[in-house]
């Protein structure tokens, strides 16, 4: 396996974009690859910049073994050159990943995270923030899903 940087990407930076980071670092973790894929998560805006995730994220999350504690953060310039996978939670966010990529070798570089989905039949992550506690369940499925289809794609050179 190539060593992969990825970058998961929401909207701000406090729901889902963390859920894939924490949800991926602790899949990584159990697979014995932490040497070999690098993580980290951002967001389209800055409006949460320096920020935990929610706390409703991060409860949703604890309940079922994984930890949100990385700072909120708005992608960078930079981003696109230094990671390798570019993640987008839904077509907002993608529309803007890819008009913001200096170039197309850079762009080439995003997804969808539902593009790694394997079971489940979504096509974007929703944005839980506005809803209820289900809809935080719901991304957390979407997500594990779609990281076991990511990192098994990493792991046979796929992406």
């Amino acid at each position: 396996m190539n060593k992969k940087k990825l970058l998961f990407v929401c909207l701000g930076n406090i729901c889902r974009s963390p859920s894939a980071e924490g949800i991926m670092k602790k899949l990584v973790k159990e697979a014995g690859s932490e040497n070999n894929i690098y993580i980290e998560s951002a967001g389209t805006s800055g409006w949460h910049e320096g920020e935990l995730p929610d706390s409703r994220m991060r409860v949703h999350a604890k309940r079922r073994g994984y930890a949100l504690d990385s700072l909120s953060r708005s992608v960078r310039p930079k981003d696109f050159e230094e990671f390798d996978i570019i993640l987008a939670m839904d077509d907002n966010n993608y529309h803007i990943l890819k008009n913001c990529a200096p170039n197309l070798e850079c762009e080439q570089k995003i997804y969808r995270m539902t593009d790694f989905r394997k079971r489940l039949k979504y096509d974007h992550v929703p944005d839980p923030y506005y809803g209820g506690a289900d809809g935080f369940d719901l991304v957390i499925d979407i997500l594990e899903d779609a990281c076991e289809g990511l990192l098994d794609a990493i792991k046979n050179n796929k992406i």
